[in-house]
């Protein structure tokens, strides 16, 4: 597989801004929270003749815009990537198609692997550009470079039942991918004329109400919240699902050396957090991790500290609630502007710079009587050591700035504000 650093270096567009101000250089995008599957996403149009709305789920961790063009699809302006063209990466073959020519069915064309991180697997599409509408913010973008595939034909083929949309939210038809790719997003609009700055922000919601994306760096009426600044850190091999030799990881990372309960360092390995030379251990962030997993040494002693912590401040502790282990009488806790009260835990960074996760982050609310501690024992062979889920990251402003390679982040609660009541 070609490396997605080195991928479409050459790929510019032409961005058209229709009732925006090119001074502002940020567009906007609400976030909405689906309340079966918990994960993220936001709409965007497709496509003329007709244009057609999609609800993609927001992957920072994916390497391309993906979406279902099935049998119902259609747009007079979508161009299939032919296997010649420089924009073709080669690592997913060369597809043709006997049906009427249409996006997902013709001949020559580049294929595209098609990443749903929710399957175990991996699924074949085209490779084409078409317009990109981002509705909010009133601009389109011609010869946007995406995948295409047509979920019908793995429908009815699978006997396995596993088919690019599955466990995907019932109205998302899709994959927004956010890495740290050339067929990102915020990369293609930084190579436009217009020079938008490679940055994006997330502020995702903890309610049904709508959270915030910006593309191009944090909007002025944000500014208000102080970010803490982070190195970006690159794992230098790659952990995705498929990937060549020699590719570094294109997920974001950051370098956690310590983990904190109630200020005081919870006693593990402490090595665990580092990658080793094979690409294993580190932090890394996911939107679509429900809740924050942790390699077994990480996670028992966190649970036996933090637990103990309660106790002495006497939350009650009740029967496990799956997926969580530890589960308290709701009760017996106290509630903050920063959530229920809890001991914090706390992230303990480069250069003593500390991430705190206050209560309303880390627990999860599981019936009218019981909270639990929203962490997830990843077991003693997990690829990553901490991957910080989206539970973890809701009302917390997060810019990824990719100019600098740096992660700046700032709680609103306990700013006592959050990313649904934020503007």
């Amino acid at each position: 597989m070609a490396s997605f650093v080195t991928l479409f270096s050459s790929l510019t567009l032409t961005i058209v801004l229709l009732s925006f101000s090119c001074s502002s250089q940020q567009f906007f995008s609400p976030i909405e929270k689906d309340s079966l599957t918990n994960l993220y996403s936001t709409s965007l149009d497709i496509g003329t003749e007709p244009t057609h709305q999609f609800n993609l789920v927001i992957d920072i961790g994916g390497p391309i815009l993906w979406y279902d063009c099935n049998k119902t699809y259609t747009s007079s302006t979508y161009k299939p990537i032919s296997c010649q063209s420089k924009l073709c990466p080669n690592d997913a073959g060369c597809i043709s198609c006997n049906g009427h020519f249409k996006p997902g069915c013709s001949n020559n064309t580049c294929g595209a692997n098609i990443i749903n991180p929710l399957v175990d697997a991996i699924f074949s599409g085209d490779t084409g550009s078409d317009f990109l509408f981002i509705p909010k913010s009133k601009i389109q973008i011609p010869d946007f470079i995406t995948g295409c595939t047509d979920s019908n034909a793995f429908t009815a083929a699978s006997a396995t039942d596993n088919f690019p949309l599955k466990n995907l939210p019932k109205t998302s038809k899709g994959i927004l991918g956010l890495a740290r790719t050339p067929l990102s997003l915020p990369k293609q609009l930084s190579l436009a004329p217009q020079k938008i700055l490679n940055k994006f922000v997330l502020c995702l919601p903890s309610s049904n109400k709508l959270g915030s994306f910006f593309i191009g760096g944090v909007p002025s009426n944000f500014a208000k919240f102080k970010l803490t600044t982070i190195p970006l850190i690159i794992n230098p091999f790659s952990t995705a699902p498929i990937f060549s030799q020699g590719d570094a990881s294109y997920e974001y990372f950051i370098d956690v050396k310590s983990i904190k309960v109630g200020g005081e360092i919870v006693s593990f390995k402490s090595s665990i957090l580092s990658i080793d030379n094979k690409g294993n251990g580190g932090t890394k962030l996911s939107t679509v991790k429900n809740f924050t997993v942790l390699h077994s040494s990480i996670f028992k002693p966190l649970v036996r500290d933090f637990t103990k912590k309660a106790s002495d401040n006497k939350i009650k502790k009740v029967a496990s609630v799956a997926p969580f282990e530890t589960c308290f009488d709701l009760s017996t806790m106290r509630r903050t502007n920063t959530g229920l009260d809890v001991p914090t835990i706390d992230l303990v960074l480069q250069g003593g710079v500390k991430w705190t996760i206050f209560g309303g982050n880390s627990m999860a609310l599981v019936s009218k009587n019981v909270a639990c501690l929203g962490f997830v024992d990843g077991g003693n062979e997990p690829r990553t050591a901490v991957v910080i889920g989206g539970h973890q990251l809701e009302d917390n402003l997060l810019e990824f700035d990719l100019v600098s390679s740096k992660l700046g982040f700032s709680s609103l609660l306990q700013q006592d504000a959050s990313c649904s009541r934020s503007e």
